[in-house]
């Protein structure tokens, strides 16, 4: 772990935010970084005091050291001289991941042929990025604990088993900056979009309809004040 900081201007001054930082290495070699924790603006002695704090964590060590678990009650032979004896009674199981609400939301995703869907409209990358995975990752996110997708990044992903159920890794799923573009890429199939889920429940649930109303929590007006009297277009 390391400390980001991230500089901004404002009102003509110099603003410095930190961040602690990981590294993770991923199945495809490559390293992405993950958020832990948000620290906000912070002084030098605040900052000097974390970075201490992040040292302690590394126990002083450029690199990770792999050990071997073995448990206590048995003899093993072996050259490693990083052995750790463990005592299995007293082992605990601690923040599971959610598998059965994330296994339930790719069934549901399925069933809505929404896979095919997306699959068709959001081809990978130059860079081997798989859009359509990343949104059904939100998807699922969306539909079993709503929240941004910072908290999505930094908190969720790694309690989930998303990573497992779609066979993609966190910085293949949840990099935050693929979070946010992903938004910009399904914009322009809102209509195709909105005629595909209108006739999967007609064939669903055999559904008819004259008028189909369906939720608006996510959209937003903009508009350039300021506006005449009585006009409604105003804050509030």
């Amino acid at each position: 772990m390391f400390l980001r900081c991230t500089k901004r201007k404002k009102n003509g001054k110099e603003h410095c935010y930190w961040s602690i930082v990981e590294n993770k290495r991923c199945a495809s070699g490559k390293i992405v970084q993950r958020h832990v924790l948000y620290l906000g603006e912070i002084n030098d002695q605040q900052q000097a005091a974390w970075q201490k704090s992040i040292e302690i964590f590394e126990v002083g060590q450029s690199k990770p050291r792999t050990v071997a678990l073995f448990p206590e009650e048995r003899v093993v032979e072996t050259a490693e001289a990083e052995i750790v004896r463990i005592k299995l009674s007293g082992l605990q199981l601690r923040h599971p991941r959610q598998w059965g609400a994330c296994w339930l939301a790719c069934h549901l995703y399925e069933e809505l042929q929404l896979d095919g869907f997306w699959a068709e409209r959001l081809p990978p990358s130059r860079k081997g990025t798989r859009w359509d995975l990343v949104l059904q990752t939100l998807c699922a996110y969306r539909l079993i604990d709503p929240g941004s997708e910072w908290r999505l990044h930094r908190q969720w992903f790694e309690s989930s088993a998303m990573a497992d159920l779609l066979g993609a890794d966190f910085g293949q799923l949840a990099e935050a900056h693929k979070l946010y573009d992903c938004h910009d890429l399904i914009v322009e199939h809102k209509s195709a979009l909105f005629d595909h889920l209108s006739e999967r429940w007609k064939d669903l649930f055999n559904a008819q309809f004259d008028i189909l109303l369906y939720d608006l929590t996510s959209t937003y007006f903009e508009s350039d004040p300021p506006f005449p009297e009585g006009d409604k277009r105003k804050h509030g």
